[in-house]
């Protein structure tokens, strides 16, 4: 008999988490686990198995609501699915953690949790840290996607998860890559940059283009930002007040950004903070050269603390121009890094991951 799992993620959008949630739920559906999705965003069900089943809300209006809303509606929905259960299913929360954590306990119902992102970037509260730490101890068990993370998780809440590294999936990628796109906006014996991330405070592309600022008139580079968000007006007012229009395009989101890393030299990432950025693995993978911030969680562990690529402080764009001006005289140290990387990526192999994920939710049912 299948044992039943409902995954709990209210919004899924279009960043990392939710690469993560197809792999892993499509992984656990094959594997003897019987998977519901607890969503605001049915539209999205094409991304897993078919008879993977979706109890949320199908009503198109809450699909391009923003988050609070749709963590409303499905709490709501969640505690009105769980009390009318005889067997209850294992809760298995990628979102609103906390609060899904309060209603399974209420409803004497066992419940997981996976932790998105460092507690630095959102514990500064001390009242919401304080509550937080007092629910989150209710979870029977909690997973995060680093190593760095759980020692963070441990010290801000005297609780030790579970370490996962996001699965990553090569197959994928080799199909993605098939496709021959020409990026008219990168050039010939120019440094073409790649950042992908959602246009937000926490991606902090203002110090990306700050350090391309500072860059010499003659110096020749492109830099495509690849992702949509809240910060799109502030980042083409700065482009433009500093006529950086020539090297810095906005290209918005697109759900294959593979061509244009494979296509680029250089990914950086500006991050504040982060849980295991997807992006590094991703140009990892691909063999690029990374820069990326030493942000709380993550980035440093994918770059083997600077042996696979550069660390930098956040928000230190001068140290970021830097590097990017001395691309061309360190070409050697670079691909020794890029090698570096490479030997060491099997750490984050797909079945090696997904079969941890599996294992987590087996011990917990």
């Amino acid at each position: 008999m299948k044992k039943n799992v409902l995954i709990f993620i209210p919004s899924i959008e279009d960043g990392g988490v939710e690469k993560n949630l197809f792999e892993v739920s499509n992984y656990l559906n094959d594997n003897k686990i019987s998977l519901e999705i607890l969503t605001c965003n049915n539209n999205m069900s094409g991304k897993f198995s078919k008879d993977i089943a979706f109890i949320g809300t199908k009503n198109i209006f809450w699909q391009n609501k923003n988050r609070p809303i749709k963590y409303f509606v499905c709490l709501l929905l969640l505690f009105l699915n769980l009390i009318k259960r005889k067997k209850k299913p294992l809760v298995f929360a990628f979102q609103a953690n906390m609060y899904a954590v309060i209603i399974a306990k209420i409803l004497n119902t066992k419940i997981i949790t996976r932790s998105n992102s460092a507690p630095s970037g959102w514990s500064q509260n001390f009242i919401k840290k304080l509550i937080y730490k007092f629910f989150i101890n209710l979870a029977d068990d909690i997973m995060v996607n680093s190593i760095e993370f759980k020692r963070s998780f441990e010290k801000e809440f005297n609780y030790r998860p579970t370490c996962i590294y996001n699965p990553f999936n090569k197959l994928f990628i080799k199909n993605k890559i098939k496709n021959k796109k020409k990026i008219k906006f990168f050039k010939k014996n120019y440094l073409n940059i790649i950042s992908v991330g959602r246009l937000t405070d926490q991606k902090d592309h203002l110090t990306l283009l700050k350090s391309i600022k500072l860059l010499k008139p003659e110096f020749k580079v492109r830099l495509i930002i690849i992702g949509k968000g809240n910060n799109k007006k502030l980042l083409h007012s700065f482009i433009f007040e500093n006529k950086l229009q020539d090297k810095v395009k906005l290209l918005g989101y697109t759900n294959n950004p593979f061509p244009y890393i494979q296509k680029s030299n250089l990914v950086i990432l500006t991050s504040k903070f982060e849980g295991l950025p997807n992006i590094l693995l991703e140009a990892q993978y691909l063999k690029k050269y990374i820069i990326s911030t030493n942000c709380p969680t993550g980035p440093k562990e994918i770059l083997l603390n600077g042996k696979a690529g550069n660390l930098i402080k956040v928000g230190d764009y001068k140290n970021l121009s830097l590097l990017i001006n001395q691309y061309n005289i360190k070409k050697k140290s670079i691909k020794k890094k890029i090698n570096v990387g490479t030997k060491k990526f099997f750490r984050f192999d797909y079945y090696l991951n997904c079969k941890k994920y599996l294992d987590f939710v087996n011990k917990n049912y």
